[in-house]
C-alpha cells in the first residue's frame, strides 16, 4: 500500500555532499524507479501502470519528449519517467479537507517538494476575494465564475492563457480555438522559456522550426555532437539510442560546462548483463566549454572545415548540395576569413587543439548529427548561436541524408505538439485563414504576449486575468519576485492542474484550481473511452490510452474543462460544437485534419500503433518557408557573455530528482548531493581566487540596472565545472534572472548566462 503524504517539510540542514558518479542508470536506476513507484502507487498499481508506459497500446509518458523506438522493451521507460508517472498515478489524494487545514499563509511557507508530495487534486476549489483559503466549488459554478470574469474585461487582450507541454494535441487545439474565439492571441507557453530560440533559428534557416532527424538517424550516424544537453537526467532514454549508435561505430562528442555522468558511461537497465557490468563508454571527447561560448566554437568549426576543404578540394564539403540547396555560402566564407582565434579561445575556454580535433572528426564524417537543449537556447545570443550550428551542418550536406541532421531535444512531452496545434502568440496568417474557414469566424491577427511579456503586462496592469493549463507558471517563469507580484495583481487566476504547486499559492484576488485527469487514467466520455495524441521531439504523432480509473469522480479531462468553459462564454459558444468535442475527441481530430497540414486522415493514421511522422520539408531538401526556397547560411558577429572581475557565469539546471519545476526528491545522485537543493557548483580554482571555500554558505547575487536580485543561503560545492562558471538548481535560482535578459530574437529567458557574485554570509 502506498505511504501517506509527508507532513514534515525538509530543510537543507541535513544536506550531504559525496562523490559524483561517472556512470548513469544501472541497478540504482532500477531501484530508485521502483522505490518511488511503490511509495506512491503500491505494488499492484505499479505493475499495472509501468507495463503500459510508452507501449504501443498503452499511454505516453508525461515526462520528456524522447521518441519511442519501433521495437520496444517490456520496460520502455527510464528512472525519471517512472517517477513522473508515479507522481501522477499516486494513491495520495488532496481534497477540500486539506484546504481546511492549510490556509494560503501556511502553504506559502512550504517547499516545492512538500507541496508536490501531498498528492492529486481531486475536487475544484476556489479562493474568494478577501478569503485566505480555498474552499470547494461545483464545476458549474466554477465555469460560471470564470465566464463572468472574462465577459467583464474591457478588452480580450486583458486575459492571458498559458499552456504547458503536458497538454494533449486535442486539448491544445480546443484551447487555442477557445482563446481565439474569445478574441486574443495571448497564448504564452512553456516553449517560450526553452526551445523558442531553436524554432526561430531553424525557421529562419531551413524553413521549419523543428529538428530534421528521426530516431533511426541516431543509430546510423557517424558523429554525434551533444552540446548543452544532459541526457542522463533530462532525457535518459536517449542513452539507449546513443549506446546503439556507439555499437554501430559512431563517435560521440560532449560539449558542456559540466561533466555529466550519462555522457561518460551508461549501464543499460533494460539489459541485465549491461546493468551490472562496466557499462558502455559514450563520449569519445569532452569539450568543457565556457557558458555561452558555443557560438564561437561553431564559427571556429566552420572556419576549419573551409580551411581543410581549401587544402584538399572535394574532401570535406558537399559541393553538389551547397550549389543546389543553399544560399549565402560566399558571404559566410568571407565572414569567417576574419575570425579572431584569440577571441574564440577566450569565449570557449578551450584549447585550440581541442577544436582542431573536433574539426578533424567533422571532416571525416559523412553523417553528422548535432543535438542540443537548454544549454544553447537560454542565452541572449541563442538564435544567432543556433544558426551557426546550422551553418556547420549545411557545409557537409548533413540535412536530408540518413544518419545526419539537426536534433533539438525537447523537454516536456508534448511541447512540440502544442505549438503544432496553434499554441503560439504569433501563428502565421495561413493558420488563421484555415482556422477561420473551418469555424466561420474571424480570429484575431495581432500577435499576443509571450511568457515574459505576459508577466510584464500583468505587472503593469495591462492584463488582469490569468489561466494556466498545466505547468507551474510562477516557478517556471524568470524573475520570481516580479512574476509573483504580477500574478497577485490579477483580478482572477485559474489553474487547470493535477497536483498542488507554487502557482496555487500565489493567487489573484479570486483564484480557482480546476483538477483534471492525467494520461495514465481512463478518459470516459459520452461516446465511450477516448484516446488522445502527442507529438514527440522528432515530429512523430501517436495515440495514448490511460488504463487506470480516475482518482476521483470529480475530475474532468482537459478537453472537457475547455469545452464546458467555452460553452459558458457567449462570444465563444457559437464558434464550434463544443459538446461534440467533449463527447468524442475524434471530432476534434477531424477539424485538425482540415486546419493543420500533415494531419490529413488523422483518425486513420493513429490507428497504426506506431503512429505517423509529420512531414518536414528539409528532410526532402525542399526548405519550407525560407525566403528564396533554399537553406540559408547566416553571418553573425561573434558574441559571448562578458564577466566583470570577481564574478561568475551561472547556469541553472535540474537535479536528478526533478523534472522541470516538479521536485521528486532531494537528491542528485549523479552529482553526489543528498538531502538538499540549495547548492552552487564552482571550480576549486575560482574559489581560491575569490577567497571562498568548499562548504561555505553564500548568497547568489545578480546585479542589474534596477538593483540586485538575491538567492539566499547556498552551500558552495567544489566541482569540476568550467573555469569562470558556476551552476545551481532551478527554480530556486530563477529569482536571479530578470525579465529583461532574454534572447534577442526569440524572447527566451537567458537563464544559462547570468552573471553572479558569490557573497559570503556573515
Amino acid at each position: 500500500m502506498a505511504t501517506d503524504a509527508p507532513q514534515q517539510d525538509f530543510t537543507d540542514d541535513d544536506l550531504e555532499v559525496g562523490r559524483r558518479k561517472d556512470w548513469a542508470a544501472g541497478i540504482p536506476g532500477v531501484y530508485h524507479a521502483l522505490k518511488i513507484s511503490q511509495e506512491q502507487m503500491g505494488t499492484v498499481r505499479t505493475l499495472r501502470t509501468l507495463t503500459r508506459l510508452n507501449q504501443k497500446h498503452g499511454f505516453d509518458c508525461s515526462g520528456c519528449a524522447w521518441p519511442d523506438p519501433d521495437h520496444r522493451s517490456p520496460a520502455e521507460f527510464c528512472e525519471n519517467g517512472a517517477k513522473a508517472v508515479a507522481e501522477e498515478a499516486t494513491l495520495r489524494t488532496l481534497g477540500p479537507d486539506f484546504f481546511e487545514e492549510h490556509d494560503l499563509a501556511d502553504l506559502a511557507t512550504r517547499s516545492d517538494w512538500w507541496l508536490g508530495q501531498q498528492g492529486r487534486l481531486v475536487h475544484p476549489v476556489v479562493k474568494l476575494a478577501g478569503s485566505t483559503r480555498y474552499e470547494p466549488i461545483s464545476w458549474d459554478d466554477a465555469f460560471r465564475m470564470v465566464a463572468e470574469e472574462l465577459t467583464s474585461l474591457a478588452d480580450p487582450d486583458e486575459a492571458v492563457f498559458y499552456t504547458s507541454g503536458r497538454t494533449s494535441n486535442e486539448a491544445a487545439f480546443v484551447y487555442q480555438l477557445m482563446v481565439r474565439a474569445y478574441g486574443t492571441n495571448n497564448l504564452p507557453d512553456c516553449s517560450n522559456m526553452c526551445h523558442e530560440a531553436s524554432g526561430a533559428a531553424l525557421g529562419d534557416t531551413i524553413g521549419l522550426g523543428k529538428g530534421t532527424v528521426l530516431l533511426e538517424d541516431l543509430h546510423q550516424s557517424e558523429l554525434i555532437i551533444i552540446a548543452g544537453q544532459n541526457p542522463g537526467t533530462n532525457h535518459p532514454r536517449m542513452l539507449s539510442a546513443l549506446e546503439r549508435a556507439k555499437e554501430n561505430g559512431a563517435a560521440i562528442v560532449a560539449v558542456n560546462p559540466l561533466p555529466e555522468a550519462g555522457l561518460q558511461r551508461f549501464k543499460n537497465p533494460q539489459n541485465p548483463i549491461r546493468a551490472v557490468g562496466p557499462g558502455t563508454d559514450l563520449a569519445d571527447d569532452f569539450l568543457q566549454i565556457r557558458l555561452g561560448g558555443d557560438m564561437a566554437l561553431f564559427q571556429a568549426l566552420g572556419a576549419l572545415l573551409l580551411e581543410r576543404e581549401a587544402a584538399d578540394p572535394g574532401s570535406v564539403l558537399d559541393h553538389e548540395f551547397l550549389e543546389e540547396y543553399t544560399d549565402g555560402l560566399e558571404a559566410y566564407r568571407e565572414h569567417l576569413a576574419d575570425l579572431d582565434w584569440d577571441e574564440v579561445l577566450t569565449a570557449t575556454g578551450l584549447e585550440r587543439q581541442q577544436i582542431e580535433d573536433l574539426a578533424d572528426r567533422l571532416a571525416r564524417s559523412r553523417r553528422t548529427i548535432v543535438c542540443w537543449a537548454m544549454g544553447l537556447t537560454q542565452h541572449e545570443h541563442s538564435v544567432a548561436m543556433l544558426t551557426e550550428v546550422v551553418n556547420v551542418i549545411l557545409l557537409q550536406g548533413n540535412i536530408g541524408r540518413d544518419g545526419a541532421g539537426l536534433c533539438p531535444v525537447r523537454g516536456h512531452s508534448n511541447v512540440q505538439g502544442d505549438r503544432t496545434m496553434g499554441i503560439w502568440e504569433q501563428m502565421p496568417d495561413d493558420f488563421h485563414d484555415r482556422l477561420d474557414a473551418e469555424f466561420s469566424f474571424a480570429s484575431p491577427r495581432e500577435h499576443g504576449y509571450d511568457t515574459a511579456s505576459a508577466v510584464e503586462a500583468l505587472r503593469d496592469g495591462h492584463a488582469r486575468f490569468f489561466m494556466g493549463m498545466g505547468g507551474n507558471f510562477v516557478r517556471a517563469a524568470p524573475d520570481t519576485d516580479v512574476t509573483e507580484e504580477a500574478l497577485r495583481s490579477c483580478a482572477m487566476t485559474v489553474q487547470i492542474s493535477t497536483k498542488l504547486n507554487r502557482s496555487h499559492v500565489v493567487t489573484g484576488e479570486t483564484a480557482l484550481i480546476l483538477p483534471v485527469l492525467v494520461r495514465s487514467e481512463r478518459d470516459q466520455q459520452a461516446t465511450g473511452p477516448q484516446r488522445i495524441t502527442v507529438e514527440d521531439s522528432m515530429s512523430a504523432v501517436h495515440a495514448s490510452h490511460g488504463p487506470l480509473p480516475p482518482a476521483s469522480p470529480h475530475l474532468l479531462s482537459e478537453v472537457a474543462v475547455v469545452s464546458r468553459l467555452a460553452r459558458s462564454i457567449e462570444r465563444v459558444a457559437a464558434v464550434a460544437d463544443w459538446q461534440a468535442f467533449e463527447d468524442d475527441y475524434s471530432t476534434i481530430r477531424d477539424a485538425v485534419s482540415r486546419v493543420i497540414p500533415g494531419f490529413e486522415d488523422y483518425e486513420e493514421k493513429i490507428n497504426d500503433p506506431a503512429g505517423f511522422v509529420l512531414p518536414h520539408a528539409a528532410r526532402t531538401r525542399e526548405w519550407g518557408d525560407t525566403t528564396i526556397g533554399k537553406a540559408q547560411f547566416t553571418t553573425n558577429v561573434l558574441t559571448y557573455p562578458e564577466v566583470p572581475e570577481g564574478r561568475l557565469l551561472l547556469q541553472t539546471l535540474r537535479s536528478h530528482d526533478q523534472f522541470n519545476t516538479t521536485i521528486y526528491g532531494l537528491d542528485d545522485r549523479y552529482r553526489g548531493i543528498e538531502n538538499g537543493r540549495r547548492v552552487v557548483f564552482v571550480h576549486p580554482d575560482d574559489l581560491r581566487e575569490r577567497g571562498l571555500r568548499d562548504g561555505q554558505e553564500v548568497d547568489l547575487v545578480s546585479h542589474w540596472e534596477d538593483g540586485e536580485r538575491v538567492a539566499e543561503e547556498f552551500r558552495i560545492v567544489s566541482y569540476d565545472t568550467a573555469r569562470g562558471c558556476a551552476a545551481a538548481y532551478y527554480p530556486e535560482t530563477n529569482v536571479l534572472v530578470p525579465l529583461g535578459q532574454r534572447s534577442r530574437r526569440s524572447g527566451t529567458p537567458a537563464s544559462k548566462s547570468v552573471v553572479v557574485e558569490l557573497r559570503a554570509r556573515a
